[in-house]
């Protein structure tokens, strides 16, 4: 009878409070906000459509960018909107199920961000150390054995993560204080006993950034030892990782100044927790299509001679 209590009362509808404590100035929010949404959606758009138009850049490590490029456009798309009209309108409120499938397709991108930059680590290996058999190990039929087993890992993990938030009663508070909803933010208001999805997040973390991290690692140090050992011509092919390594070392940075932020709740205003927990989501879908499209020499090329033909075709 308890249990049946717990659940007639159990709220269904949830109030985004991020970034209150900052009171009449939270709308102000809304114009950087909106630009780093415009400059991930478009950014992303044209790295997508140069790589997908030129024949040229249908290259392994390319399709690779373009996957990436697709993640970046779409993650902004579930969780910004509805912050931006939140800020702009004060429109805050969530539903139970929107709640649960935002965070679903959040973390289920999120984690495929991860396992992109796994596959780009494995691409250089092959390339630099393995050059004769590159495009044998790079090639389809291979290349799903790399990639199937790891999509399973993520959309197992995430759904499993997801359905024990959902099966929670949240009986005491509905307020979230986020902009979107966050899985560990919406947990913390339930009532019951949480240590079983404390247990799984923790697991999922170290299942699927933490074990991607290792295999990033132990690539780029087997990279950098063979790239050691074959000389200059080796140096050379070493250029091709620095974009990769800027993008995951800023990846990395991003991820770990949120993790430690709520860590550390107690010494951080709840505004600052709130920004670098948002930083992590929508930063890297800024800042990677710029980072490879000025580091890639032949995307650049691409891309500069696409703009051209638009301002060229803007004038007429």
């Amino acid at each position: 009878m308890e249990q049946l209590r717990v659940n007639v009362s159990s709220h269904k509808h949830f109030i985004l409070s991020g970034f209150d404590e900052l009171g009449a100035l939270r709308p102000v929010l809304f114009i950087p906000f909106f630009i780093m949404f415009v400059v991930s959606l478009s950014a992303n758009s044209l790295l997508l459509y140069v790589i997908v138009s030129q024949r040229s850049l249908h290259s392994p490590m390319c399709i690779l960018i373009a996957g990436m490029a697709c993640v970046d456009l779409s993650l902004p798309l579930f969780f910004v909107p509805n912050m931006l009209l939140s800020f702009l309108f004060d429109w805050r409120g969530i539903s139970l199920i929107g709640c649960l499938v935002q965070i679903y397709f959040v973390h289920l991108l999120g984690a495929f961000q991860s396992t992109l930059l796994v596959w780009m680590a494995l691409d250089r290996y092959f390339a630099i150390c393995t050059p004769l058999y590159y495009h044998e190990r790079m090639a389809l039929p291979r290349f799903l054995k790399f990639m199937i087993p790891v999509l399973i890992r993520n959309a197992v993990l995430v759904s499993v993560v997801v359905s024990l938030a959902g099966s929670l009663p949240f009986c005491f508070r509905n307020v979230i204080n986020h902009c979107f909803c966050e899985h560990m933010a919406l947990v913390d208001l339930a009532c019951g006993n949480t240590a079983i999805n404390s247990l799984v997040g923790l697991i999922s973390v170290f299942l699927i950034p933490v074990a991607d991290f290792i295999i990033i690692t132990v690539s780029y140090v087997v990279i950098f030892s063979s790239v050691l050992r074959s000389g200059r011509s080796g140096v050379r092919a070493l250029h091709t990782c620095i974009t990769h390594i800027v993008v995951i070392s800023v990846s990395l940075t991003i991820i770990l100044t949120a993790f430690l932020s709520y860590r550390i709740r107690n010494g951080l205003p709840a505004p600052i927790r709130v920004f670098f927990s948002t930083m992590y989501l929508l930063f890297p879908s800024c800042f990677n299509p710029i980072i490879y499209g000025v580091r890639t020499h032949e995307i650049r090329q691409h891309i500069l001679k696409t703009l051209t033909c638009f301002g060229t075709l803007s004038k007429l």
